[in-house]
C-alpha cells in the first residue's frame, strides 16, 4: 500500500475493546510502511488532557450536560489544531480513540436533548469528520464488566450503569445506519484476533 494520510476514528461503548484494537491496527499498519499517530479523546494534546481530567474524574453528576458539551468541544478544538491536523498534513494515518460521534451520543442524547446543540457546535468549531469510523459493537453488559474491571479513576460514564451502555449502543448503531459511507460496524463479541483481522481488512480496503 502507498503511504497516504487518513483520519480514522474508533467508536463503541465503554469496554468494547477500542484501545486494544487501536494498538493492534497501528502495529500492522506500521509494518506495512505507514506512519501512524495514535491519539484519543478527550485528550490528545496538553490542553485537552487537562480538560479530560475535569470531565472523566469525580462525581458523575459533577457537570451539567451543557457545561460538559462545552468542555468536550474545547478539548476537541485544541486536539484538532495541535495534533490531528498537523499529523495529517505530514502524511500520517491518525487513529483516534473516540471523536465527535461519542459527543453526539454521550452529551447529545444521554443527558438531555442536546443533539442539535452538539451538531451546531461541531459545525462552528470543529468542521471535521473522520474519513473512516470503526464502530466496535459489543453486548452492553459485557462492555460494562470489562470497563469496571479496569478499576481506574476515569469512570465518569461507567458509573451511569448498564442502562446508559444499552442506550449508547443503540445510538451508535443508529448513527451507523445514518452514515454507512463513513461508519462501519465490527462485531466485537468475538476473539481479539478475529476482530483485529476484520478491522485490518476494512482499513486496508479503505486505504487502497
Amino acid at each position: 500500500m502507498t503511504a497516504r494520510s487518513a483520519f480514522i476514528s474508533f467508536e463503541g461503548i465503554d469496554g468494547s475493546g477500542k484501545s486494544t484494537q487501536l494498538d493492534l491496527l497501528a502495529e500492522r499498519l506500521r509494518a506495512e510502511g505507514h506512519e501512524v499517530l495514535l491519539t484519543r479523546e478527550p485528550g490528545g494534546s496538553p490542553g485537552a488532557e487537562e480538560i479530560r481530567a475535569l470531565v472523566l474524574q469525580g462525581d458523575p453528576d459533577r457537570w451539567s450536560a451543557e457545561t460538559e458539551l462545552l468542555l468536550f468541544t474545547a478539548a476537541r478544538r485544541d486536539h484538532l489544531e495541535r495534533t490531528i491536523l498537523p499529523a495529517l498534513a505530514a502524511g500520517k494515518i491518525v487513529l483516534c480513540d473516540r471523536f465527535a460521534d461519542s459527543t453526539r451520543l454521550y452529551q447529545g442524547l444521554s443527558r438531555g436533548d442536546l443533539r442539535q446543540a452538539v451538531d451546531t457546535l461541531h459545525t462552528l468549531m470543529i468542521g471535521t469528520e473522520p474519513n473512516l469510523t470503526v464502530l466496535i459493537d459489543i453486548n452492553p453488559a459485557l462492555g460494562l464488566r470489562r470497563a469496571k474491571s479496569r478499576h481506574g479513576t476515569e469512570e465518569r460514564f461507567e458509573d451511569f450503569g448498564e442502562s446508559l451502555q444499552a442506550r449508547m449502543r443503540q445510538g451508535f448503531l443508529t448513527l451507523a445506519e445514518e452514515q454507512p459511507h463513513r461508519i462501519h460496524v465490527i462485531d466485537g463479541d468475538r476473539s481479539i484476533d478475529d476482530v483485529a483481522q476484520d478491522i485490518f481488512n476494512l482499513v486496508q480496503s479503505f486505504l487502497a
